[in-house]
């Protein structure tokens, strides 16, 4: 298969001759972007990793796309990137298309990123990722929206500042609660406790009330692992992956106070459970729903064959999500205007971990900075590398070569497609757990009515709004498994008037990719669409029949595997 290329910049300024651009075909690895469709965009196969592709790894190469690993170390990452092309650069080098770190950059740093490169992480996500921070942003929204409205935490205290209060809340109840310190992760230093005095108090922790009456699959506890991709703080936009991991205990659940220290028991973490002698892991990557890690989609068929409404229960996973991250949204966009010279320079896959209750009500357990990606089992390879895959993907790797990037002249100015058409990457095929027929209509209704083109919807616009605009629109054309939990035109009305970084751009953007939706100014202004007598965001009925249909069909289809 020919490569698609355009003529080095070199070759460009010294041959005026010849103006022509090099005549290309369509590449399975490149998807054409921007007003002209003049913009290479990499299009990333998971199965690569496996087949070991010429055709694929040759473009990469082509324009000698490279990467840095800082302060972390990630096969699958590395093995994707290889796969298409990229080579590893020295941690110290500044020319790379990506820069995969395992922890926040410095100001400085930020400031010298170039418009093609990118970076896994915003300033400030330890708003999110660090439980104390996580606590106080999710306090500070019930204080301004009513408790209701974000009771998505178990009761919380921080000690040792909160000692006398949360010793008042458990003399009214004395169930057991569970210790946490506020910067850890796997399951490290967390316990059950029954008494205050069973707690130490020399440093920072978060002691939250026990959810003791968890949602059980024979008798075992679980929490799912979900994986959030933001792409942008201003405007936020939010990606949910269509698949994620049930984590199951090792023991049976028993709400007895003798079992209160059995960690087997009581911790999902994978971490922990998988030095238990009753682990049991499986080898077989087509199946889902066995040993102690489960698929979410199969955990999802399960609970709908127990007859459970698991298209209201992931409605309410999304609107947990949404909150938490607009509970940081603020600060992170600032941090974001005052570092970060490109909007689209950085991007961030977070790592919510959730525990469901008996009446199907989400908890939010935690938020993880740069969630694991080793691959222990088959079932692991399978969803990790097809999600990490698809957000490379979304993100948008432009076929440039990163020491060009000082050049002044502007960027890409050959690149041309063969069609007018640009080649869009197809969604993986899966089975889906409703029929042909009913998940046609479903589609049909919520599908939001937006042109390939921009068109009119332009008019009016400043070069930076056209930008994100294309840029925003591009993304979801090139989602594959991930789905944009916000904005979409229900998520925007609900939650618009909870954004605090109220910008233009958030505006903007609902206003043109939402057009016949009405005027979304009454939402982000008045903050009174849909909201119930105490406090919480209604979920519009056509949105439960439609929209959240639509995603519940989506989380329950089983992943392909990877095809060699």
């Amino acid at each position: 298969m020919p490569v698609v290329m355009a003529r080095d910049l070199e070759e460009t300024a010294s041959s005026s001759e010849d103006e022509e651009v090099v005549s290309q075909e369509d590449h399975p690895c490149i998807m054409w972007t921007g007003g002209c469709r003049r913009i290479p965009v990499l299009v990333f196969h998971a199965e690569a990793i496996l087949t070991k592709d010429n055709n694929i790894r040759i473009i990469g190469e082509r324009y000698h796309l490279s990467y840095k690993i800082v302060r972390t170390d990630s096969r699958l990452v590395r093995s994707i990137l290889t796969a298409h092309g990229f080579h590893e650069v020295h941690p110290s080098s500044t020319d790379y298309n990506l820069m995969w770190t395992g922890s926040h950059l410095k100001p400085f740093l930020l400031r010298t990123l170039s418009e093609a490169q990118k970076v896994n992480h915003f300033p400030r996500s330890y708003e999110l990722t660090r439980k104390d921070r996580l606590y106080k942003n999710i306090i500070r929204m019930q204080h301004t929206h009513g408790f209701k409205a974000f009771h998505i935490l178990p009761q919380t205290f921080l000690l040792p500042a909160e000692y006398a209060e949360f010793c008042n809340s458990y003399s009214k109840d004395r169930g057991p609660w569970i210790v946490k310190p506020v910067a850890s992760s796997r399951g490290r230093g967390v316990y059950l406790i029954n008494n205050p005095n069973q707690i130490s108090l020399e440093e920072n922790i978060l002691v939250s009330r026990y959810i003791n009456n968890p949602l059980l699959i024979d008798d075992f506890k679980f929490d799912v692992r979900l994986y959030v991709l933001v792409t942008s703080y201003d405007p936020l936009v939010i990606y949910l992956y269509e698949e994620g991991l049930a984590r199951f205990a090792t023991v049976r659940y028993d709400q007895g106070a003798k079992n209160i220290r059995n960690q087997f028991m009581h911790l999902t973490n994978y971490s922990v459970n998988k030095k238990s002698g009753d682990y049991v892991s499986c080898d077989d990557p087509e199946v889902e729903d066995y040993g102690n890690k489960w698929s979410m989609s199969a955990m999802l068929r399960y609970l709908k064959q127990e007859g459970r409404d698991t298209t209201a229960l992931m409605a309410h996973v999304e609107d947990l999500i949404i909150k938490t991250i607009i509970s940081a949204e603020l600060a992170i966009a600032t941090a974001c205007k005052t570092f970060v010279p490109h909007r689209s320079s950085c991007f961030e896959l977070y790592g919510f971990d959730v525990l469901i209750d008996s009446s199907l009500k989400p908890w939010l357990l935690e938020v993880n900075l740069s969630p694991s990606l080793a691959c222990d089992a088959p079932l692991d390879l399978k969803i990790k590398a097809s999600m990490i895959s698809d957000m490379f993907t979304v993100v948008g790797f432009v076929c440039q070569d990163p020491a060009q990037r000082a050049s002044t002249r502007a960027i890409y100015p050959n690149f041309e497609s063969s069609r007018r058409n640009p080649f869009q990457k197809p969604q993986r095929s899966r089975p889906l757990s409703a029929s042909d027929a009913e998940m046609k209509n479903l589609v049909g209704s919520a599908r939001e009515k937006v042109p390939g083109k921009l068109g009119g919807s332009v008019l009016g616009l400043s070069m930076e709004e056209i930008k994100v605009l294309r840029r925003v629109k591009e993304e979801n054309d090139r989602r594959g498994g991930f789905i944009r939990i916000f904005p979409t035109s229900e998520t925007w009305e609900i939650y618009g008037s909870y954004l605090e970084h109220k910008t233009s751009m958030n505006y903007m953007l609902a206003t043109r990719l939402f057009q016949d939706r009405g005027n979304p100014r009454r939402s982000l202004l008045t903050g009174r669409t849909r909201i119930t007598t105490d406090g919480a965001p209604e979920l519009k009925v056509e949105s439960v029949n439609s929209k959240a249909k639509l995603h519940a069909a989506l989380y329950e289809r089983k992943l392909l595997s990877l095809e060699l």
